[in-house]
């Protein structure tokens, strides 16, 4: 069977571009949260960080803690019929018992760390280094809303249970290349 590595780590840790680094070697792609911003632009509601945090709520309080990994469920096994698939951006303890429940020893979650001070210096700069994002998923948050943003996730959704658990944790607070030269250590012992 085909494997599902899923990356944790706090917003402006880097997990989009570990899950690149996976995508360039073949993997299919899910992100968790795609979930909400479909649904904001379903509404036709800007796409903010106040309107994610309702939705991700909201979500939560339907389906549980769990949610994001139950929703996503049926996009992974579509995705692992074909290839190994990354998931980007496991937050909630919940959602990490779910996965390993479902996939047990072909789950498996890299924890991306990097501090709050160079988290929140990329976030606010982030959107310029990605101009053509119609994904939205390297949207700029400035310093202050990043940390009520992160003071949320580890209060309201577990957030610290899949990162202490992680299988592997890569510290991103050099370069792109120290990361990729990282990855490859990761993946060499995956693969």
């Amino acid at each position: 069977m085909n494997k599902l590595i899923c990356i944790a780590g706090m917003c402006g840790s880097g997990k989009s571009e570990v899950s690149n680094f996976f995508v360039d070697r073949g993997f299919s792609y899910v992100r968790f949260g795609q979930i909400t911003l479909d649904e904001i632009q379903k509404r036709g509601l800007e796409v903010s960080e106040d309107n994610e945090r309702k939705f991700r709520e909201d979500f939560r309080k339907e389906h549980g803690q769990g949610a994001y990994a139950i929703l996503n469920i049926p996009k992974f096994d579509e995705a692992l019929k074909n290839s190994n698939t990354i998931g980007d951006g496991l937050y909630s303890w919940s959602e990490y018992k779910v996965l390993k429940e479902k996939y047990g020893d072909n789950f498996i979650v890299i924890a991306v760390y990097a501090s709050p001070s160079t988290r929140y210096s990329r976030l606010e700069r982030r959107a310029e280094r990605h101009e053509n994002d119609k994904e939205n998923r390297f949207r700029s948050i400035s310093k202050e809303k990043a940390q009520s943003r992160d003071y949320a996730d580890i209060e309201n959704i577990e957030k610290a249970g899949p990162i202490a658990m992680a299988d592997f944790t890569v510290v991103n607070e050099g370069t792109l290349e120290d990361l990729k030269n990282n990855l490859e250590n990761i993946y060499n012992k995956i693969f």
